[in-house]
C-alpha cells in the first residue's frame, strides 16, 4: 500500500455546544481555517479530540461530520482506538464506510497487553478494513509503549499498517523506529506527537507532526515544515524555536484539551471553549497565564 501521509496534520479539537454536542458551524468554521492554513491533513477524535470522553455514536457522529464536511480537500485521518477490539473494528468499519483515507488507532489503554495481545488486536484490526493505518504510540498515557521491533513486526505482517505517530518524549525512540523500520518499509509514515519534536523528526528522515499546537498557530508548525522542505533550513530553525516553546502551555492543565481550545479562542477563532467532562473550563487565572505565554512567543 502506497497512500503516504505527511507533513502537518493537526489533531483537531472538536468543536461542542453547551449542552455537550457536536456544534458544527463551530467545527466547519475550524476545518475552513485548517485547510486555508496549508496543513496536509487532518486528524479527528485523537487524543485532543475528546475521543475517550465520547460514546461510539458521539464518535461516529463526529467522523461522519467531519469527512463529509472535508469532502477530500485534504486527507481525513480518524481516531478509532479502544481499549476494547471489537469496538476498534467498529468504529474502523465505519470510518471507511463514510469514506475517511485513514485511520489511526492507539494501543488498548488499562491492560499490559502480551506483545502476542497486541499484534493480534491490530491484526484484527487491520484485517476487518482496507484502510490505511497509523499506529498511535502514546505510553505516557496507554502506559505500555510500542516499540520498534514490534512496529516493525505489524509493518511485515499487514500492507495496510503504514504508519506511526510517536507522541514520545524521546527522540531516539522515534530515530529508533525511522531506523528499524523505514529500513525495511521505506514508505512507512512517522509523525512526531510533540510539537518540538517536529524538525528532529525530519532531520532523520521521518515525515512531519501531528501536534496540537497545529490547531492555534498553524503557521509555526506548516511554516516549519514547509521550510525544511524546501532547503530553507535558517528560517526552519527559527520558526521551531517558537515550536519548542509550546508546549509549555500543555503543563497549564491536565487534559490540556481545554488550554488549546483556549488558545484557539484567544487567536481568533470564534468558537464554543466547552470541553467534556472529566476535562473542565480553564479557569481565569490559568487563561490569564495561557496570555502571557502567547505573548512570549509573539503569537498574540
Amino acid at each position: 500500500m502506497t497512500t503516504k501521509f505527511k507533513g502537518i496534520i493537526p489533531p483537531v479539537s472538536i468543536i461542542l455546544n453547551n449542552q455537550g454536542e457536536l456544534d458544527t458551524k463551530g467545527m466547519a468554521l475550524v476545518i475552513d481555517y485548517l485547510i486555508d492554513s496549508g496543513v496536509n491533513g487532518l486528524f479527528f477524535l485523537g487524543s485532543g479530540g475528546e475521543f475517550t470522553q465520547m460514546s461510539v455514536e458521539e464518535r461516529k457522529e463526529v467522523a461522519e461530520f467531519t469527512t463529509n464536511y472535508v469532502n477530500k480537500r485534504v486527507p481525513v485521518l480518524i481516531g478509532t482506538g479502544s481499549s476494547n477490539t471489537r469496538e476498534a473494528i467498529l468504529l474502523s468499519e465505519h470510518a471507511e464506510e463514510i469514506g475517511a483515507d485513514g485511520i489511526v488507532v492507539i494501543n488498548p489503554y488499562y491492560w499490559q497487553l502480551t506483545e502476542e495481545n497486541l499484534i493480534k488486536h491490530f491484526g484484527d484490526i487491520a484485517e476487518a478494513v482496507e484502510l490505511p493505518i497509523l499506529l498511535y504510540n502514546f505510553p505516557n498515557l496507554t502506559g505500555q509503549d510500542l516499540s520498534p521491533e514490534l512496529v516493525l513486526e505489524l509493518a511485515n505482517q499487514y500492507d495496510n499498517i503504514i504508519g506511526i505517530k510517536e507522541t514520545v518524549e524521546s527522540v531516539s525512540h522515534i530515530r529508533d523506529i525511522i531506523f528499524t523500520v523505514k529500513a525495511k518499509h521505506k514508505d512507512f509514515c512517522v509523525f512526531s506527537g510533540f510539537d518540538d519534536h517536529l524538525l528532529n523528526t525530519l532531520t532523520l528522515g521521518g515525515d512531519g507532526a501531528i501536534c496540537a499546537s497545529a490547531n492555534f498557530a498553524p503557521e509555526v508548525s506548516v511554516g516549519t515544515y514547509n521550510a525544511y522542505i524546501a532547503k530553507d533550513f535558517e528560517r526552519a530553525i527559527e520558526l521551531h524555536r517558537t515550536l519548542a516553546l509550546l508546549p509549555t502551555i500543555y503543563k497549564l492543565d491536565s487534559p490540556f484539551i481545554n488550554v488549546v481550545k483556549e488558545a484557539m479562542k484567544l487567536r481568533g477563532l470564534d468558537i464554543s471553549t466547552h470541553v467534556l467532562p472529566p476535562t473542565r473550563k480553564l479557569s481565569e487565572e490559568k487563561v490569564i497565564e495561557l496570555v502571557s505565554i502567547l505573548k512570549s512567543v509573539k503569537l498574540l
